[in-house]
């Protein structure tokens, strides 16, 4: 028996099952978050073509929010995530090559599927889950506090007792832990449920 690197809780791994749950909730909350960052970074204030001098000095303003750029940087945290992702790989599988090129969100749902490696084997899950929570702090500090909407995670992928997938569309809120399908009743608690969840999406879906 070990103890959760983030809580100190008696746990069978680094992480705890709320905060193993906790950074799959994060992990799949990132890529939304920081499309919204995205949009702030354009001064709403300002039009095309026009210019807006800067403090203390001649000439235009780059047309992009720098206060925002200061708080939290979108290529950052694609960056972190994918470095993340490098060292699971890394210590997972020592002798397979670098991960091949994917963006944030590809990134975030590679990790997620990892999770019961990640909390039973690697000895850097707390610090991955502090960074991961870290990232998406600083990405709400800038799109504030938006009114909680459903977010389409794809399709049920319970399976009945003729075998049969359910299919259903699923969604859930921001922060949501726990998830019953609408259609078959399939509930969603534990990190391996929302990581097979992710797993089985079709391509086109993920």
């Amino acid at each position: 028996m070990t103890t959760c690197e983030l809580c100190g809780n008696a746990t069978r791994g680094y992480l705890c099952t709320r905060h193993g749950d906790e950074l799959v909730a994060n992990l799949g909350e990132l890529p939304g978050l920081y499309d919204e960052v995205g949009e702030c970074l354009v001064p709403r204030r300002s039009g095309w073509g026009e210019i807006v001098a800067t403090r203390g000095a001649a000439g235009p303003r780059s047309p992009i929010n720098e206060d925002v750029v200061d708080t939290v940087n979108w290529g950052r945290a694609a960056e972190v995530v994918r470095l993340w992702r490098e060292d699971v790989r890394r210590v997972r599988w020592p002798h397979r090559g670098a991960p091949p090129p994917g963006g944030l969100a590809e990134d975030c749902q590679w990790l997620a599927r990892q999770l019961d490696w990640i909390v039973a084997a690697y000895p850097a899950a707390g610090d991955l889950a502090r960074e991961v929570s870290d990232l998406k702090r600083a990405a709400e500090s800038v799109v504030g506090a938006l009114e909680p909407r459903p977010q389409r995670l794809g399709t049920c992928v319970a399976i009945n007792s003729e075998g049969v997938v359910c299919g259903a569309v699923i969604s859930r809120l921001p922060g949501q832990t726990r998830l019953t399908c609408r259609w078959c009743g399939y509930s969603y608690e534990s990190g391996k449920e929302w990581a097979l969840l992710l797993h089985f999406q079709p391509e086109e879906a993920a």
